[in-house]
């Protein structure tokens, strides 16, 4: 089979209605809309959250919580991630970016502490976990603080 031999399953396409085309066609004159009223007429409709006059669905119901517009988001790594790289590695923000480890930067980095850590590496992030730099530095690794 190829592009040009497709076609639609017989039965599930229709020919679009020509409205306004006379009277035989039997949607001339008020086009399939009615007499009179609001759709009757050019850009007559509501507003698609609209209810009739009724309260709308997003005024009843209770606003909750508290969005902090000054919380810093922060992209996270865990240290046995850190395993992949070699003895002395200064690792980074942007080398963790460059390698996919992270998706992307938020306010900064934060190492977490999950895992073990087999390598001896510099870690440079905007924050550590208390577990994290123990961590580190107990396999002999140095944290510094950006």
């Amino acid at each position: 089979m190829k592009l040009h031999e497709l076609k639609p399953t017989p039965g599930s396409t229709r020919n679009r209605k020509r409205v306004g085309r006379g009277m035989s066609s039997g949607n001339g004159k008020t086009a399939g809309r009615g007499h009179n009223g609001q759709n009757s007429r050019s850009g007559g409709n509501t507003r698609i959250d609209f209810e009739g006059g009724q309260t709308p669905l997003y005024k009843r119901l209770r606003k909750v919580g508290f969005k902090n517009p000054f919380r810093k988001e922060y992209a996270t790594v865990n240290i046995d991630r850190l395993n992949q790289y070699e003895d002395g590695t200064v690792i980074t923000p942007e080398l963790l970016l460059g390698d996919r480890v992270i998706r992307k930067m938020e306010s900064g980095l934060k190492v977490l502490g999950n895992g073990t850590l087999e390598k001896k590496i510099t870690v440079k992030a905007h924050k550590f976990t208390a577990s994290a730099e123990e961590k580190i530095k107990a396999a002999g690794g140095k944290t510094e603080v950006i």
